[in-house]
């Protein structure tokens, strides 16, 4: 992968990031739907087929996505 491959990655994980903590702040969208949002990511990631290499990309995808809900990174929580 490129640099500015994995540049853009980390550059729109931050975007979705912020959007997910903008919708929580206007009261769009509840934590739990921001959370579920998140969970339905994680699944699409951890439930994907391919190659092998295409497999691994995934399960760190949606092992990524699952550090953020237990982090709590995307919701500011109360």
């Amino acid at each position: 992968m490129s640099d500015h491959d994995i540049h853009s990655g980390v550059a729109a994980l931050s975007i979705c990031e912020s959007l997910l903590l903008a919708l929580n702040d206007a009261r769009v969208l509840p934590e739990s739907e921001i959370i579920g949002v998140l969970q339905d990511a994680a699944a699409s990631h951890e439930n994907a087929e391919g190659t092998k290499a295409n497999l691994e990309m995934h399960k760190a995808a949606a092992a990524l996505i699952n550090r953020i809900i237990a982090g709590g990174n995307s919701v500011r929580r109360s």
